[in-house]
């Protein structure tokens, strides 16, 4: 079973002047804006934005949906880009598989 196309666009950490960007964890803290604790007490980023390391670069990978369901959201990432003289590129264009769920199996 697959699910509706996935678009994603790539923020990558590199400058429109060819600098790497800086602090060195940028794209924690920009995924950070939009992530949550979770029941256990740990930090989730979003499905929709994810740090990443491409070729070695720092990046974050944003889900195109985002600026269906949070317009202004969406926004911010690419005024933050803007600002910072970021680069952004195409991503993925790709189905998703829906995961299948085995209900036999047992945890001893």
């Amino acid at each position: 079973m697959s699910g509706p196309p996935i678009v994603e666009i790539l923020i990558v950490g590199v400058t429109t002047g060819g600098e790497t960007f800086r602090p060195s964890d940028w794209a924690e803290r920009l995924c950070g804006c939009m992530s949550l604790f979770g029941e256990d007490q740990r930090i989730s980023y979003s499905p929709y934005l994810k740090p990443i390391v491409a070729s070695g670069i720092k990046c974050v990978v944003v889900d195109r949906r985002l600026e269906q369901m949070s317009p202004e959201a969406f926004q911010f990432l690419m005024s933050f880009c803007t600002d910072n003289e970021l680069q952004v590129r195409e991503g993925r264009h790709e189905i998703r598989q829906s995961l299948q769920v085995r209900k036999d199996i047992r945890v001893a």
